[in-house]
């Protein structure tokens, strides 16, 4: 049976279709389609139910709290894919899966909510801060050539005079007259308004930046960094010396920024508080086709949308990186630091279809950059930018060296010669845009278990490992093999309901290995161990666990 419900969320309604199945002597329901803020007509629930794909026959997990068989591990059928549901879930519902899982939740919701502006719950804040982990361990620890700093949020206000962001870093506002919607021009040239198509009002440029006062005197004006590079730049010649690097090398960091967005909007995507982990990678001027380390990604194949490509109106094409640099595209280096940041979504699991890069048009690069890169996700909102990677050559460096007076040469020592470094290439990855876009293309409505799986690569998985009892009586017994595994993972011990519910909430919750204590493992001290993505289950001994979950989590090998 399928329904129409309304929810009320920051005061505004949203229509959903929602469908009820019996199931054994349960009621399941669940969202099946978005309708939006508008109240749909029959008309627009007929259209919505002919492109929903008819759900496959659900095998029911028995209750075995109630139904106990000794000596027998938990069962269940073996997970075998099947289509998804044509209804691909929007922004929206992912907003309120978040929610509702504890992702993410709506900041000061009690109060109404405020725009652009997100708290990460329990499991969120796990998940933001594996993705953060594994942007430092691969391109900080596991690299000699780059170290990292932890800049301040507010400083001196002529850095973002000699940045250009005072000057350039603005947006137009343009507002509909008749529906009063105001959203961001990056032009004059004009908007219509999406709402009524009528032309709307040009109010102005607007400077994207959020103001502070520094100190009680009036008049003490500096601003929230709308970007972490500019405090890398400013501790360029402090970093360069104090861990005597010698070029080309790249300084990292992580932290927030803020944006003060004109029109805030899909949810995490754009909002005006979030964090970014920037590498600004010098080298010498002369030098920006000279990577050693070339070889190692010059056959890495990618799609991108090139110059040529957006002015033809073409598709996307297939290229390898070394023909990226034979084309005279961009230069070695700028696309070695492509290639690993590509490569760096896939080997978490990125689906590669969903994954392209985008070359910047020319109109379109910032004031600073001589050729710009994004890396774009397939959304269901359209292709956008997850990464952006600019060739920001001596702008930086120059415009401090001119606005501070201060030397920030650096002493070539092979040639004698003292230079100022060129940024081949600026990694920038916004953190929150890497999180919605592991969580939308590891979400995964699987028809036959009847419930969510989010397939999370375990890297990245908030928590790792579920500890549950077969039955309550066994309590004891599982409750030390949680408190002995804690030390090590990050865990949950779960002991309500049915074995089946228990795999299902951590299906929906991305645990990649459950461990279940049954009434075998008295006697062979054995426990089972099942993994998310397939329910393969396997016996381990217990005193073995520790070393095969660390071996689960690295390389997954017990189960392919």
């Amino acid at each position: 049976m399928a329904y129409v419900v309304k929810k009320i969320i920051n005061k505004k309604p949203y229509y959903y279709l929602k469908q009820s199945k019996r199931i054994g002597t349960k009621v399941i329901s669940k969202n099946i389609a978005y309708f939006g803020k508008k109240k749909p007509t029959k008309k627009d629930i007929d259209e919505k139910l002919k492109n929903v794909v008819p759900k496959k026959p659900h095998v029911v997990v028995p209750n075995i709290d109630q139904q106990v068989v000794p000596n027998s591990p938990a069962k269940e059928k073996p997970y075998k894919p099947e289509e998804k549901t044509k209804v691909m879930l929007n922004i929206n519902d992912m907003a309120i899966f978040c929610k509702k899982k504890g992702f993410v939740f709506q900041n000061s919701e009690i109060y109404g909510g405020f725009s652009g502006f997100f708290d990460y719950g329990p499991l969120g804040v796990e998940l933001k801060n594996n993705i953060k982990k594994e942007f430092w361990k691969t391109f900080v620890h596991q690299r000699e050539d780059i170290v990292g700093i932890d800049g301040t949020i507010v400083t001196h206000p002529t850095v973002w005079k000699a940045s250009g962001h005072v000057d350039s870093f603005t947006d137009y506002i343009y507002q509909c007259k008749d529906c009063k919607i105001i959203i961001k021009g990056d032009d004059d040239k004009g908007l219509k308004c999406p709402k009524c198509d009528k032309d709307m009002e040009n109010q102005g440029k607007f400077n994207l930046m959020f103001e502070t006062q520094v100190g009680p005197a009036k008049g003490s004006i500096s601003y929230l960094r709308p970007e972490t590079a500019q405090v890398i730049f400013t501790n360029y010649k402090l970093v360069q010396e104090t861990a005597r690097k010698k070029l080309p090398f790249g300084i990292a960091q992580n932290g927030k920024a803020f944006r003060n967005e004109i029109s805030p909007r899909d949810f995490l995507f754009r909002s005006r508080e979030f964090e970014q982990f920037e590498i600004e990678f010098f080298t010498h001027p002369e030098k920006i086709n000279d990577c050693p380390y070339f070889k190692e990604v010059e056959n890495a194949q990618i799609q991108i949308l090139t110059q040529k490509n957006q002015e033809k109106k073409e598709d996307r094409t297939m290229m390898t990186i070394k023909s990226l640099v034979e084309n005279k595209i961009t230069t070695q280096w700028h696309a070695y630091w492509l290639a690993n940041f590509y490569k760096f979504f896939l080997d978490l699991g990125i689906k590669k279809e969903n994954l392209r890069l985008r070359e910047h048009l020319k109109d379109e690069l910032a004031h600073y950059a001589s050729a710009c890169f994004d890396i774009e996700y397939k959304f269901p909102f359209g292709w956008k930018e997850i990464h952006g990677n600019a060739d920001r050559g001596q702008f930086d460096l120059k415009q401090h060296i001119e606005h501070s007076k201060t030397n920030l040469e650096y002493f070539d020592e092979e040639t004698k010669e003292k230079i100022i470094p060129y940024v081949a290439s600026e990694p920038s990855q916004g953190i929150d845009r890497a999180f919605l876009t592991f969580i939308f293309d590891a979400y995964n409505d699987d028809k036959d278990r009847g419930n969510i799986v989010l397939n999370l690569h375990p890297k990245l998985a908030p928590i790792k490992v579920g500890i549950f009892p077969l039955v309550n009586k066994l309590e004891k017994e599982a409750k030390a093999i949680f408190n002995d595994l804690k030390k090590d993972f990050n865990c949950i011990y779960d002991r309500s309901g049915s074995i089946g519910r228990r795999y299902a909430r951590a299906d929906e919750t991305a645990i990649p290995y459950c461990i279940t204590f049954d009434f075998d493992s008295l006697k062979d001290k054995k426990v089972t161990v099942r993994d998310r993505d397939t329910t393969k289950q396997t016996r381990v001994n217990i005193k073995d666990l520790k070393d095969t979950i660390n071996k689960l989590l690295n390389k997954g090998k017990l189960f392919k």
